[in-house]
């Protein structure tokens, strides 16, 4: 692959076109190819391109005809696994918008289907937010010690209106654990760098949404859960959802406890803490705030999806793996489901219940 790469475009509604702008943004990057059904989410994108670009309202004419090296998918999440399974027969380089699929089960066929030859980057960019992904690297250096506990709080504006409201239905997105909170169950794994054992939680559709009907039927998506995952070391993680909790400062909030002291991480603001037991006493952390100097343009999340980009750019002329592939993406799904199971049968629930007859383990 020369330094040029010819990017196509599945899916052209609001996140596909954050996708193009950051695109645009990295120099060597080149859209040559756009496909969506939908004529005014088309018509959009085209006009952000330049109008010139080739464009389709199917994902197989794209494969067919579309002159691409690579390719970003940001469709609606039902419609996942079908066009991955159809890309990765085509063997062409992929960038997946979170989640990887609405099951684990569909994310086994998809991670089957793969083998060791498909080069497939599941979009899970919070872990390149500036703030959190210097508390990673934090973690990674010991500076805690061992992970015990990791929380993570988002608070945060209801779901966006999305093309034909896809987005207000369990059915199309995988219910909100899947959806939203795919994004914060990979962070837990990845930062306590451990594999889920169980999974409870809470949650329920209090506020929003409930006054719209579509088609003679409400929006069934939850606006806000408590989640309590245990890991395989012991370590546990915790997430505290809100929807309905825009009038606050920070979006999200990432701490992360170990034996030997404590980080936080908050976004948009992002600012880093850390203190050291022994060292510090409440009150008295070291607070700095955190800078990438990698983003260049920061879209809506914080300048994360640029990053991410820029490393699957960086991947793709290497010929390396991803950094978040379709295990990542696997395990991040897996916990979703079992938490919107746990909350349907209020009880605790097993990882290999859910996970049984997908063929990976933990």
């Amino acid at each position: 692959m020369t330094d040029e790469i010819r990017f196509g475009i599945v899916g052209t509604g609001m996140m596909g076109i954050e996708h193009i702008l950051d695109l645009q943004a990295i120099e060597g990057n080149v859209i040559t190819a756009l496909c969506d059904p939908n004529e005014n989410s088309i018509k959009a994108a085209k006009e952000l391109t330049g109008g010139e670009v080739e464009s389709f309202t199917n994902h197989q004419e794209l494969l067919k005809k579309g002159k691409v090296d690579a390719l970003i998918v940001a469709t609606p999440n039902m419609t996942h696994t079908e066009i991955l399974l159809d890309i990765i027969e085509a063997k062409i380089p992929v960038m997946i918008e979170k989640p990887l699929c609405t099951t684990t089960s569909d994310c086994a066929k998809v991670i089957s289907t793969a083998g060791n030859d498909a080069m497939v980057w599941v979009g899970l960019e919070y872990r390149y937010m500036p703030a959190v992904a210097e508390l990673i690297e934090r973690v990674n250096a010991g500076i805690v010690g061992t992970v015990r506990m990791v929380s993570i709080r988002e608070h945060r504006f209801p779901f966006l209106k999305k093309v034909e409201n896809w987005n207000r239905f369990n059915v199309n997105t995988g219910g909100t654990m899947v959806e939203k909170c795919c994004h914060f169950f990979d962070l837990m794994n990845l930062i306590t760098g451990d594999l889920p054992v169980r999974v409870m939680a809470s949650g329920g559709q209090d506020v929003n949404h409930l006054d719209e009907e579509y088609n003679g039927t409400t929006p069934d998506i939850l606006d806000n859960a408590y989640v309590i995952v245990e890991f395989e070391s012991g370590s546990r993680g915790m997430l505290d959802l809100c929807m309905f909790a825009e009038a606050t400062k920070n979006q999200e909030e990432v701490s992360v406890v170990g034996d030997l002291g404590k980080l936080e991480a908050l976004v948009p603001e992002s600012v880093m803490r850390q203190g050291i037991r022994g060292k510090h006493w409440i009150g008295s952390v070291e607070e700095t705030h955190s800078e990438n100097p990698e983003i260049l343009n920061a879209g809506t999340h914080n300048g994360s999806s640029y990053v991410e980009h820029l490393r699957f750019r960086k991947a793709l002329l290497e010929g390396s793996e991803p950094e978040v592939g379709l295990i990542e993406g696997f395990w991040s799904v897996a916990v979703g489901e079992a938490a919107h199971l746990s909350i349907e049968r209020k009880s605790t629930v097993e990882i290999d219940e859910v996970i049984e007859g997908t063929g990976i383990s933990r």
